[in-house]
């Protein structure tokens, strides 16, 4: 594992770092689909992605989600780090995109490591900037774009992530992280195709226009 660790976190943290993360770390493996946190639990540790993608979502009081943003390798979700801080509940729901390899940190080494090394502060501090820029750009993206410019948008993204021009999602997948219904979602799909944007085939979307 400390080699994975290397190739991911190494030109950010030191020897010393990498090796506390190994030695007190949880590794997992995930598959695509897996939920690995709820809205409601407590968080006893942080996320460091090794590979893949995951998805962090919110929650109305219908139960209806809305996608913020994803974290890939080498990220951790500002959402898990700041409910970990305060010991509070997790307000976000966390789901692998795709097979996902990371490494679990206890929540008390990392407060230990704020104090003890300078690159695990600016990592944490850095997550915290990068994720606040999301969540500023997922709420301009509902606030100022049409749902077809959010849509492709999406699946822009979404392709990003799965690093494949290529997604693999149905209609009723798209309308739930974008908080709309499959008929609206299905009928700008067509028009997206139309306009050479994107090619669609059975639950699968080849985004042409990158």
């Amino acid at each position: 594992m400390i080699t994975e660790l290397k190739e991911s976190y190494g030109y950010l943290f030191e020897d010393n770092l990498l090796k506390e993360i190994n030695d007190f770390g949880t590794f997992k493996e995930i598959p695509e689909g897996f939920q690995l946190l709820d809205i409601g639990q407590y968080i006893k540790s942080i996320p460091l992605l090794i590979s893949g993608a995951v998805k962090i979502l919110r929650e109305d009081a219908k139960g209806d989600e809305l996608l913020l943003y994803f974290i890939e390798r080498g990220d951790t979700c500002a959402m898990t780090l700041s409910c970990c801080m305060g010991q509070k509940k997790s307000e976000v729901r966390a789901i692998a995109e795709t097979q996902t390899k990371l490494i679990m940190v206890p929540v008390e080494k990392m407060s230990e490591w704020m104090g003890t090394y300078k690159s695990w502060q600016n990592f944490i501090l850095q997550s915290y900037h990068d994720r606040m820029t999301e969540l500023l750009e997922a709420i301009d993206t509902i606030a100022f774009l049409n749902m077809d410019e959010r849509l492709l948008k999406y699946l822009r993204d979404k392709a990003m992530v799965n690093h494949d021009e290529v997604i693999n999602v149905t209609h009723q997948e798209i309308a739930f992280d974008l908080h709309t219904s499959r008929v609206v979602i299905s009928r700008l799909l067509k028009t997206l195709e139309n306009d050479n944007k994107i090619r669609l085939s059975r639950n699968s979307i080849k985004i042409i226009d990158l």
